[in-house]
């Protein structure tokens, strides 16, 4: 993943941005930096993607 490309179009916040990531105006979840992307499932129901960085 690089910075800029979109991880995922959706309507509504299903997914939340996490860290490295950005969110759009249209709920667009996109990278900010270049790394693994890491998608999670909270407990208390939210789901979070997050870009982690790799070297």
């Amino acid at each position: 993943m690089i910075p800029g490309n979109i991880i995922i179009r959706q309507r509504g916040t299903t997914w939340h941005p996490g860290e490295n990531v950005g969110i759009g105006k249209d709920h667009t979840i996109f990278a900010t930096k270049a790394g693994a992307v890491k998608f999670t499932d909270k407990r208390n129901g939210r789901r979070t993607i997050s870009v982690i960085e790799v070297n």
